[in-house]
């Protein structure tokens, strides 16, 4: 495969030096397998980016503003993925994060002198 296509390397297996989880790297190896016909610059044209920001989201550069990522899922027809993700009634983790947050007990409130609250 040749790199004028945006075929999602092995480079995405370690960002950093962090593993990318099993699920994610499938993903996006079916992501970009479906996609392959579509060259990286006609990617770039599309979702209003430099050639030179695809290439660094395909090898994983984690400096790549959020928001070209959801140029692209938007340039492939998947911004609804990205729109469920942000849903919060369905958002499971960032309930579980925000419950988190919650005070673990709420203080009580002292009586005044006089009675009054």
């Amino acid at each position: 495969m040749g790199n004028d296509y945006l075929g999602f390397k092995l480079l995405w297996e370690h960002l950093d030096g962090f593993p990318i989880p099993l699920p994610v790297a499938r993903a996006i190896r079916k992501l970009g397998g479906r996609r392959r016909h579509i060259s990286q610059a006609s990617l770039a044209e599309r979702m209003g980016a430099s050639l030179s920001t695809v290439r660094r989201m395909e090898k994983g550069d984690v400096r790549v503003p959020i928001h070209f990522f959801a140029r692209v899922l938007h340039v492939f027809g998947e911004i609804k993925a990205l729109e469920r993700l942000l849903d919060t009634p369905n958002d499971e983790i960032g309930l579980m994060l925000m419950d988190e947050q919650l005070p673990k007990r709420i203080p009580s409130k002292r009586e005044t002198p006089s009675g009054a609250l």
